[in-house]
């Protein structure tokens, strides 16, 4: 065996041009598929994590993917918003530890606003329970400061001072903009990879000074000055959402409950993590394109492997009968080439993974900060071990395919092959 090993290795140096276009076939096609399969199970993951540590999202009554959608996600519109009063009567439940007010409804140069208060950055949370964190500045100090997600800064060019004007409704036109009550941004948030990042926040108050005047989406009356706006005071009467944290996970469903049976209002209370799953499944689709990309990734790197052995074989007919003349049995050419055949696809794994890991170390800030995603270099996981291990076998049985050719070959078939 190790003679025939030996052999096989010799055979492999003298057909190095073939040997390294068989292994980089290989390369391309596992760091293709693992790096295909790192992509799905980590924008999945990405997506289960936009929020964490929340143990309910109340809103309006309406359906659990659309009060996700607008809430966390930032896409479309609340069906109704809820009342003060029951957001004060939410925050005064002997269970409840923590709330998050969300008002959402205008917008900046394409970015959603949402108005809150500083909680939010005390109390938010993503990815394996992340708290958010500032690049630079800080929370809310002044009635018209905002803070604004990473995003949003790198795309709009705002630095820490710039000064930004808010835009009634999705549309950013000139006539539904209130430019008499600009905010100061005193606030740059860390990237996150959630909707934070694209998002403006405001405070609530600012949320009701720049809405004085307006009714109906139109502005009908004459607006706060700043000073004005300072010395009024201002208390919302609507909120679009209500993030909430409990004392004690047990108490989860008897919370839920007792909003959804809300006497004063129809408010709807949703588990986030069970909403995101139901809007992950809605998106199956997109997952099952991704793993099909992955099979037929990897069956054009085996068949371009095949493709460049048979070749091989063929001008080695001679020397395969060479080897039967000198008394090779027909196992032991079937062995040969099926090692060769393992050698390049365990060299093709092994030079795929580090090229795919190492490319990950190299671009994993600019993922992260372009894309949102983000990427760990970190040990392969059981399912992409087995996605290797499944390469190899394949491996072998695309080697026993030529194997099995030069064993039907005859002697006389190699020898008189004319050169």
């Amino acid at each position: 065996m190790i003679s025939l090993l030996g052999l096989a290795g010799q055979s492999l140096k003298n057909r190095r041009a073939t040997a390294l276009l068989s292994l980089l076939t290989v390369t391309i096609a596992v760091v293709l598929l693992l790096g295909v399969e790192k992509v799905r199970t980590q924008a999945k993951a990405s997506f289960a994590n936009t929020i964490s540590n929340t143990d309910l999202i109340v809103g309006a009554r309406s359906g659990p993917i659309n009060l996700l959608l607008y809430s966390v996600f930032r896409i479309g519109n609340a069906t109704n918003n809820i009342g003060w009063d029951s957001y004060q009567r939410l925050g005064e439940h002997p269970d409840v530890s923590w709330t998050i007010p969300i008002s959402l409804g205008d917008s900046h140069r394409g970015f959603r606003v949402v108005g809150t208060t500083n909680d939010y950055f005390d109390h938010y949370q993503y990815g394996q329970k992340q708290p958010l964190a500032f690049r630079q500045g800080g929370p809310f100090s002044g009635l018209f400061d905002t803070v604004i997600g990473a995003q949003v800064a790198k795309e709009l060019g705002y630095k820490m001072g710039d000064s930004l004007v808010i835009a009634h409704g999705l549309a950013d036109k000139g006539f539904n903009q209130h430019d008499n009550l600009p905010f100061t941004v005193t606030g740059i948030l860390a990237p996150t990879g959630t909707p934070v990042d694209r998002s403006v926040h405001v405070s609530l108050e600012a949320i009701e000074a720049i809405h004085v005047g307006w009714e109906s989406g139109a502005r009908l009356g004459q607006g706060l000055t700043q000073a004005q706006a300072q010395q009024r005071e201002l208390q919302p009467e609507q909120l679009t959402a209500v993030m909430v944290g409990l004392k004690s996970k047990i108490k989860t469903f008897a919370v839920q409950r007792w909003v959804n049976t809300y006497p004063r209002e129809p408010l709807t209370a949703i588990m986030p993590g069970i909403a995101l799953h139901e809007l992950w499944d809605m998106m199956r689709v997109g997952e099952q394109a991704l793993l099909v990309i992955s099979g037929f990734v990897a069956v054009a790197g085996l068949l371009g492997m095949l493709s460049s052995l048979l070749t091989s074989l063929n001008e080695r007919r001679r020397e395969m009968a060479i080897l039967r003349a000198m008394g090779a049995r027909p196992l032991h050419i079937i062995l040969l080439l099926v090692s060769e055949a393992v050698a390049i696809t365990l060299a093709g794994i092994v030079v795929g993974v580090l090229l795919l890991y190492g490319g990950l170390a190299l671009a994993q800030p600019y993922i992260l900060s372009e894309f949102g995603l983000f990427l760990p270099v970190d040990w392969p996981s059981s399912y992409e071990l087995s996605l290797m291990a499944g390469v190899l076998v394949a491996g072998f049985i695309v080697g026993l395919i030529p194997a099995w050719r030069a064993y039907q070959q005859a002697l006389a078939d190699g020898m008189t092959i004319k050169v």
